[in-house]
């Protein structure tokens, strides 16, 4: 019995398991630790391709369930929680207004029309197109633990969070290349783009904590736009 074939699935799963128990601590608005869960399941995301291919196992019974995990970690959840942020800091206060709680869910169709078409897109291999939904998740699930008071009116303001949503939708699926973080072999000339990125967000991390993570995926976001338009021109 060839227990190495398995290693990758049973990673998939314990990711699709961290974002089930994420959508328990969501709905009872506990966003702490349901960041965490996801977190976790992000981690074993990572490392379930990464053994399915150092060990040979790669198959489309991987991709698929690969998929299926991240729409429960990195589709539901971030949709549940912008519903569950919205209806806290204002629908619900407001019966004519309950169901405008629902839109948070776009990140959720957002989330399954990348995923699907991830699967089919061969351009994808080493780099991105579009924000990978566990950015996006992290996003999300940051913003509710920003614990800064001058911005606080700005991320519990209704509007603020459903432009969000409708961004995050939009963002994971726009045609544009993100930079590849992956650092093949140490070469600051080739790689200075990903390494300054690096540091960079380590300092952001150690400084601003939760506020470091938006910071660091919107900065993605930015420098990929600029470099692209310099390879252009």
């Amino acid at each position: 019995m060839n227990i190495k074939k398995y290693i990758p699935n049973i990673l998939t799963l314990l990711n699709l398991f961290c974002g089930c128990i994420a959508i328990v601590f969501t709905a009872g608005r506990n966003f702490e630790i349901a960041f965490w869960m996801v977190a976790l399941g992000i981690f074993f995301d990572f490392f379930d391709g990464f053994f399915a291919r150092k060990f040979g196992v790669a198959g489309p019974l991987g991709v698929q369930l690969d998929s299926l995990a991240d729409m429960v970690t990195s589709g539901v959840v971030p949709g549940l929680a912008v519903f569950q942020m919205l209806a806290h800091y204002f629908v619900f206060s407001n019966s004519n207004f309950k169901f405008i709680a629902f839109l948070g869910f776009s990140i959720t169709l957002g989330a399954c029309y990348r995923l699907a078409k991830f699967n089919i897109d061969t351009r994808q291999s080493d780099s991105f197109i579009g924000l990978p939904t566990p950015a996006n998740t992290l996003f999300i699930m940051s913003l509710p633990l920003i614990n800064h008071s001058f911005l606080l009116p700005i991320i519990q303001n209704q509007w603020f969070l459903i432009t969000i949503s409708f961004i995050s939708a939009y963002i994971m699926n726009a045609e544009i290349p993100l930079f590849s973080l992956k650092i093949k072999n140490f070469s600051f000339q080739k790689y200075k783009l990903q390494i300054g990125f690096l540091i960079a967000s380590i300092a952001m991390l150690v400084t601003l904590q939760f506020l470091a993570i938006p910071l660091i995926i919107i900065t993605y976001v930015l420098l990929s736009v600029a470099n692209n338009l310099m390879v252009k021109n």
